[in-house]
């Protein structure tokens, strides 16, 4: 598996070249051995970040503290307690929010809390247009704001579910001037589209 990580690695790097960034998610994937196996073995990558979710943040301090690369975690943590263990064991350097699931007001608590402890932040975010409406205004307004995750690679009906589409130029998402989260879901549009 390491193998075949490194072959993949390489061939987005020859692919993107030297000046786009390459984020890893190793998701739950691993028990913390495995994370530091597999961590020693691409030390000679330039990565961004290496995503690693875990129930044990006692386990996430200790694979972070060898790590050569930035650790980004908490992606799956609800509400602020979840999230303290982490915190205070200073587990990983990027913590990761769902603000749609943890609500806006709560992720701002959780940001405000990551802040006083030095770790910078960065929305879970890969529903769609609104969700990427209410991350960028959570990251307008948090000062240890790392990036934004958004998947710009949606299906082509997304332009027609919602009132306004982000606006992605030069590798930044512009926030729009209208009202709330700067979209809304047009509900005729979706009728077309019933889940299956």
């Amino acid at each position: 598996m390491i193998r075949e990580l490194r072959k993949h690695l390489d061939a987005f790097r020859d692919g993107a070249g030297p000046d786009v960034d390459i984020l890893l998610d190793l998701n739950y994937n691993a028990p913390p051995e495995g994370y530091r196996r597999i961590l020693r073995a691409l030390e000679d990558f330039d990565l961004f970040w290496v995503e690693i979710d875990t129930e044990y943040p006692e386990a996430l301090a200790d694979v972070r503290a060898m790590s050569p690369h930035t650790i980004a975690s908490c992606e799956s943590l609800l509400t602020l307690p979840a999230f303290l263990p982490y915190f205070r064991l200073r587990a990983m350097d990027v913590c990761i929010i769902d603000a749609v699931w943890n609500g806006v007001w709560q992720s701002m608590k959780v940001a405000a809390t990551a802040a006083a402890h030095q770790i910078n932040v960065a929305p879970h975010n890969y529903y769609g247009h609104l969700s990427s409406m209410i991350s960028a205004h959570m990251c307008a307004a948090v000062p240890n704001l790392r990036i934004m995750e958004t998947d710009i690679d949606r299906v082509p009906r997304d332009a027609e579910l919602f009132t306004v589409a982000p606006d992605i130029r030069d590798s930044y998402l512009h926030l729009p001037d209208t009202p709330g989260w700067g979209t809304e879901p047009v509900e005729e549009a979706m009728a077309k589209y019933p889940p299956r």
